[in-house]
């Protein structure tokens, strides 16, 4: 065979080049660490787990202690039984203002509903209506509060006949500060919202009991019972 017919193999023709790229891709490869664990990429540093950032607070609140030292983080502002019952002043059906230093040496309760005209608060307006003669003999005033405009809550005293005195609080200032603003949710949804919550203050101005997660039916006579008893 002469040596114009003899063919290099690629092996042969191509050693030097596969050398050389052998010799780059040992010097891209990434290091290892001296405790002789690869490092991770960026993509195994993307899927380790992140740690949840706790809620924030609501503006102003202050958390509250639960049975064993435990803070109410769902609703960091709840009042407990037995403190001065925050102040207030806001406007009511009507127009006029309504204070709590108006019922100064009274015992007082608050009704917090979510919203104006919708079926749990409307019985809910209704029931005290229908007992606002028995509160009135026990000593006690009644309010309801919610978020609605005066309009709003003035639509729904004419439509449901409501007696009781109807507080606006668009602002959510006393509904944050009686604990009746916090963490609700709905459908898979989580959000901020009024959380129906009823409120008895004594005569001496202290909060002496307080009803949380309320259920509409029967709701307003237990409240009647314990106006009574204080």
């Amino acid at each position: 065979m002469s040596k114009k017919l003899r063919k290099k193999s690629p092996k042969s023709s191509h050693g030097r080049k596969i050398g050389a790229k052998s010799a780059a891709e040992a010097k891209a490869r990434p290091s290892r660490t001296r405790a002789g664990g690869a490092r991770k990429s960026v993509g195994e540093a993307a899927s380790a787990p992140l740690h949840k950032v706790p809620p924030k607070m609501l503006r102003g609140a202050k958390p509250s202690k639960l049975p064993g030292g435990k803070t109410n983080v769902q609703n960091p502002s709840a009042l407990l039984e037995g403190a001065k019952a925050p102040s207030f002043r806001l406007r009511r059906d009507g127009g006029d203002n309504v204070a709590l230093s108006d019922f100064s040496g009274k015992k007082l309760v608050l009704f917090f509903y979510p919203k104006a005209d919708t079926p749990g608060c409307t019985r809910e307006a209704m029931d005290f209506t229908r007992l606002a003669s028995a509160f009135a003999k026990a000593g006690t005033a009644v309010l309801g509060i919610s978020a609605d405009s005066v309009n709003t809550q003035e639509r729904f005293r004419d439509k449901h006949r409501l007696t009781v005195p109807l507080i606006s609080d668009e602002k959510h200032e006393m509904l944050e500060a009686y604990g009746a603003w916090g963490e609700k949710s709905m459908y898979g949804r989580t959000f901020l919202g009024i959380l129906r919550t009823t409120v008895l203050i004594g005569a001496d101005g202290q909060i002496a009991r307080i009803w949380r997660s309320v259920r509409v039916d029967g709701h307003a006579d237990q409240v009647l019972e314990a106006a009574r008893a204080l």
